[in-house]
């Protein structure tokens, strides 16, 4: 299991009128996290893609528990349980920094396809990384 915790601040573009964090910036937390992890490995999405694979999402999911706020400090845990095969499924909970409160949790789906969109299963190099 890989495990990467991402911290994050929410400035004003994030929040609604309500000064609570709009539902879809949670998805770019996760985003943030994603990429933050697989730097972590070694993997930047830069090189990815300069290999020639691309991870397109074909799922996700989020689940608020609570609304975070203005200049809130908060913690986004991206986690990737087990190998990929042809998808790559990474996990996310995002926690208040101050009191670890849940604000929210979910998940992304990844296919690894080539430059003409045709799917493959997880290259080597990336497999490699992910094991260390």
């Amino acid at each position: 299991m890989i495990s990467f915790d991402h911290k994050v601040k929410v400035y004003y573009r994030d929040v609604d009128q309500m000064g609570i964090v709009y539902n879809t910036r949670y998805l770019e937390y996760f985003e943030e996290s994603r990429t933050e992890l697989l730097k972590y490995k070694g993997l930047s999405v830069t090189k990815i893609e300069e290999a020639g694979i691309w991870l397109p999402i074909v799922a996700s999911y989020c689940r608020y528990y609570n609304g975070a706020n203005f200049e809130q400090e908060l913690i986004v845990n991206s986690t990737i349980k087990t190998l990929p095969k042809a998808r790559l499924v990474i996990h996310y909970k995002i926690n208040c920094a101050d009191d670890s409160s849940l604000i929210a949790g979910g998940y992304t789906e990844h296919a690894f396809v080539n430059s003409k969109n045709i799917p493959l299963k997880a290259p080597k190099f990336i497999l490699e990384k992910l094991s260390l």
